[in-house]
């Protein structure tokens, strides 16, 4: 006689959580079909080995998964990462990293940097300056500022107009602002491959989509063919969106 539990229900729960987490970074990075494929090869070990036990079959799927998870974690090094810190930057754990860290909060205004990266991206959009920032949020952004030139500036309107200027050495790339600082400029970011992305959408589009994908970042882009401004965010491309929304998006930023 079969029995179930709470036990039972409870590791019923626990699997599916985490499946479906599973399921929400691949669909988000544009992976969902390899998710269906281990999902499908899970299935086939489980039913092949546990059901019907079957040996020579078992033994062989054994060894694939055996390989296949270390494949797997080299493959997704970064969602790991970012599963971690979303553990770590909730409930009670969130709690204590801000009991030690209380009183050591940054007294600079935020909504001074944030209108200063606002006013640059009105003015570049209105010269039709292209542009690309990616914001730091909960994911630490180091392996992509090393691929740019370090400069570890404060954020000012001038500054960033500068570095994207046309005729600056810098203003390929992207820039990265961490702990309300500009970090990096000139950064290599990961090219999304989405087919569901617009044809019209060029290259630092794309690199604002990836970097969603393969990061919690949210990435600013001032188109320089129509000087329309748009935001990635969790794998989704917003476009033409107004100073309004781009300043209350970016105030969630920096008053984290």
């Amino acid at each position: 006689m079969i029995s179930f539990g709470i036990k039972d229900l409870l590791d019923i729960l626990i699997v599916g959580a985490i499946l479906f987490y599973i399921y929400k970074v691949m669909k988000s990075s544009g992976t969902i079909s390899l998710f269906y494929g281990v999902l499908l090869f899970i299935m086939i070990w489980v039913v092949a080995a546990e059901i019907f036990d079957m040996k020579l079959t078992g033994t062989i799927l054994d060894k694939f998964m055996s390989i296949g998870l270390i494949v797997l974690v080299i493959l997704f090094q970064d969602q790991i990462k970012r599963f971690l810190i979303d553990i770590g930057s909730h409930g009670h754990l969130s709690q204590l990293k801000r009991i030690f860290h209380h009183g050591a909060k940054d007294t600079k205004s935020y909504h001074g940097l944030v209108m200063g990266v606002v006013y640059a991206c009105l003015s570049m959009s209105k010269s039709k300056t292209g542009a690309l920032i990616c914001f730091q949020r909960k994911v630490p952004l180091g392996d992509y500022e090393k691929t740019g030139d370090i400069i570890d500036a404060d954020i000012n309107t001038r500054l960033i107009e500068n570095i994207f200027f046309k005729n600056s050495p810098l203003h390929d790339g992207a820039m990265i602002i961490a702990r309300r600082r500009i970090v990096s400029v000139g950064c290599i970011l990961p090219v999304s491959h989405d087919m569901n992305l617009p044809k019209h959408l060029g290259l630092r589009h794309r690199a604002a989509l990836g970097m969603s994908q393969a990061t919690d970042a949210l990435c600013v882009v001032v188109s320089e063919e129509t000087g329309n401004i748009s935001i990635a965010k969790d794998g989704v491309m917003t476009t033409n969106v107004t100073s309004t929304d781009l300043e209350k998006q970016l105030s969630n930023i920096f008053d984290a």
